[in-house]
C-alpha cells in the first residue's frame, strides 16, 4: 500500500485565501499583535512567518520584540494595553518565555476574547465542553486535514501520543467530539507501542525523532505526524519513520509540509473569528 500524502501546505493556502476574502468584507482589518520576549532563534522564525501570514490574509499586525530582561510588570502592562485596543483582535505571546517569567500568569492576563492561540483556561474550558470559541491551532489544523481528505473519526480508534496542553490534550478532545474512541498515551503508558498499533488514526506529538516505527502502525491507518525534530544528520523530521510508515498507512502527513502550515493557517482563521466577534459580524 502506498499512502496518500496529506498536503498541509496546499490546504493551508486555501484556508488563508478564504480568510482573506472574508476579512475583506469587514468594516476594518483584523488586527494581530505578536509579542516576542528574548532572542530564541526558533521563536524569531515563527514570529516572522506569522507576520507574512498576516500580510497574505490582509490583516493589520504589530510585533513587539522585547529583551530577555523584560520584567513581569513590563510584559503584563503591555498585554493590558493590547487588551484595551479596539484595533487589536488577537494577542499572541510567543512561547517559551525567558526564565523568571511565569507563562501561566502571562497567558491568564490575555483577554479570552483575544486569545487566538486558545491557551486561556476559559477557552480550554469551552473546548472541553464542546462549545469552543477558537480552535486550538495545531489540533484544529489536524481536524481540517482529516475533513479535507474525507477521513471521519466517528467510530474509529484514535490514538494520540503525547499529552501536552498545546497539542496532545486538545487533540484528544477534538477527536472525542468528532465521535472517535480516543486513547491518550504518554511517557508512563506501559503498552504505548501496542496501543499505537491498534489505531485507525494515529497522531504523534511527542518530539522524538524515530519514535514511531512500522511495527507501531496498523495496516491502512491514518498517520498524523505533528512533531518537528532534527535527526542525527540535522535534517528536519517528525516522530514517524516516514518511509516505512508510508508503506503501511492509507494516509500520512509529511514533515515539513504537513501539520506545520496548517497551524499557522488556523491562527489566521482564529484571528478572523475574533475580529468578527469584536465587530459584531456573524
Amino acid at each position: 500500500m502506498a499512502a496518500v500524502l496529506i498536503d498541509g501546505k496546499a490546504l493551508a493556502a486555501q484556508i488563508k485565501q478564504s480568510v482573506r476574502a472574508d476579512a475583506g468584507t469587514l468594516p476594518r482589518k483584523p488586527g494581530l499583535a505578536v509579542v516576542l520576549v528574548g532572542d530564541n532563534p526558533a521563536s524569531r522564525v515563527y514570529v516572522t512567518s506569522k507576520r507574512k501570514d498576516c500580510e497574505e490574509c490582509g490583516f493589520y499586525s504589530e510585533e513587539y520584540a522585547l529583551p530577555a530582561e523584560t520584567t513581569r510588570k513590563q510584559l503584563l502592562d503591555l498585554i493590558a494595553e493590547l487588551n484595551g485596543r479596539e484595533d487589536i483582535d488577537g494577542i499572541l505571546v510567543q512561547l517559551p518565555l525567558p526564565k523568571g517569567l511565569d507563562e501561566r500568569e502571562v497567558l491568564l492576563a490575555i483577554d479570552p476574547a483575544k486569545d487566538v492561540d486558545c491557551f486561556h483556561p476559559y477557552n480550554v474550558g469551552q473546548l472541553t465542553i464542546g462549545t469552543p470559541v477558537f480552535q486550538p491551532c495545531t489540533p484544529g489544523g489536524v481536524m481540517e486535514m482529516l475533513k479535507e481528505y474525507g477521513i471521519d473519526p466517528a467510530g474509529k480508534r484514535c490514538v494520540v501520543l503525547g499529552r501536552s496542553n498545546i497539542v496532545g490534550k486538545p487533540m484528544a478532545l477534538l477527536l472525542l467530539h468528532a465521535n472517535g474512541t480516543v486513547v491518550l498515551c504518554h511517557s508512563k503508558t506501559p503498552d504505548m507501542r501496542e496501543l499505537a498499533a491498534s489505531a485507525d488514526i494515529l497522531v504523534s506529538a511527542v518530539g522524538r525523532a524515530g519514535l514511531v516505527t512500522a511495527d507501531m502502525i496498523k495496516e491502512g491507518a491514518v498517520v498524523i505526524d505533528v512533531a518537528m525534530n532534527r535527526n542525527g544528520a540535522g535534517k528536519l523530521c517528525g516522530d514517524v519513520c516516514f518511509e516505512e510508515a508510508a508503506a503501511k498507512a492509507s494516509y500520512i502527513t509529511p514533515v515539513p509540509g504537513g501539520v506545520g502550515p496548517m497551524t499557522r493557517a488556523m491562527l489566521m482563521k482564529n484571528t478572523l473569528t475574533a475580529a468578527m466577534l469584536h465587530q459584531g459580524v456573524k
